[in-house]
């Protein structure tokens, strides 16, 4: 697999609630990430995102767009809860075909929005 397909592979198995199979197969045991909400280890964002699919599931996430530089992938994705929409931007950081670093963007989407180009 690509770092690009790596990238979207582990969003799919997360969002879906198959955390712990996301980050055995794909994330490094020296990861990192910059979340501000949680410390930046591997465990605290494992734990986190097991809590959050337990209190709030994801029906779906969609990658919009995707893109690759070197060792970093750039995904562009539609996550959709049950009260709410998000727009989140990942950045992961590669190394060996792991990832080792993540940050991630989001913004609930405003249905009363003037734009009318939307978010994507």
């Amino acid at each position: 697999m690509s770092i690009q397909e790596i990238a979207q592979d582990f969003l799919q198995l997360v969002s879906s609630g198959k955390v712990h199979e996301g980050f055995s197969n794909y994330v490094a045991a020296n990861f990192i990430h910059h979340n501000p909400y949680f410390k930046g280890t591997r465990d605290a964002l494992q734990t986190a995102m097991i809590e959050a699919h337990e209190t709030s599931p994801n029906e779906f996430l969609e990658v919009k767009k995707s893109y690759v530089d070197k060792d970093t992938v750039i995904t562009h994705a539609l996550v959709k809860k049950q009260d709410m929409e998000i727009a989140v931007v990942h950045i992961f950081r590669f190394e060996d075909s792991k990832i080792v670093e993540l940050w991630d963007l989001g913004q609930v989407i405003d249905v009363q929005s003037p734009n009318e180009n939307g978010l994507f």
